[in-house]
């Protein structure tokens, strides 16, 4: 029978789990340090410029309607969005419903760079359901790795905006 002694079979296990923590590691970097993460709130007001853009083949003699967005932000966010939108519905009667993509360059929070930002709302007998969420893999500059949603106020012809993000601790 072939015993091994106590002190060498612990300085093997202890050996073999480093190893084991050591190729987890190398194998899923992304895992071994998770870096923590902080939500942040800004908010603010903003302009916004709908221009009707010509149809195409893909559209015509449909409902549905495309246009160039040129917004101009105000307060935690400082800086220029510029995106496409596209419509349908009947706005008139309170009913319709939008999506849309925009890119967002400026100044959040002292952190400049851009980011883009995934509309989808819709107007159901005049009331409003909207989500904006800021894509993934988007953010640029001091904004890399930026992750998050806006909420979008239309109270007397203002649009105000609420951002909820999170920005890695290395940019923080």
């Amino acid at each position: 029978m072939n015993t091994m002694n106590p002190i060498k079979t612990i300085l093997l296990c202890a050996c073999l789990s480093l190893s084991c923590v050591a190729l987890a590691q190398q194998a899923a970097p992304h895992l071994a340090k998770k870096e923590p993460v902080m939500t942040r709130h800004a908010e603010g007001t903003f302009d916004v410029k709908t221009t009707p853009l010509p149809g195409d083949d893909t559209t015509a003699n449909t409902m549905i309607g495309r246009y160039g967005l040129l917004k101009q932000f105000h307060g935690d966010l400082e800086g220029t969005g510029k995106g496409l939108m596209i419509a349908a519905g009947d706005p008139s009667a309170g009913n319709a419903g939008y999506v849309a993509i925009e890119q967002v360059t400026g100044t959040l929070a002292g952190h400049t760079g851009s980011f883009a930002l995934q509309h989808m709302g819709l107007m159901e007998g005049g009331a409003y359901k909207l989500t904006v969420i800021v894509v993934p893999g988007s953010g640029t500059g001091e904004l890399a790795g930026i992750m998050g949603t806006m909420t979008i106020t239309i109270a007397a012809g203002k649009h105000s905006y609420t951002l909820e993000y999170t920005l890695p601790a290395s940019t923080q």
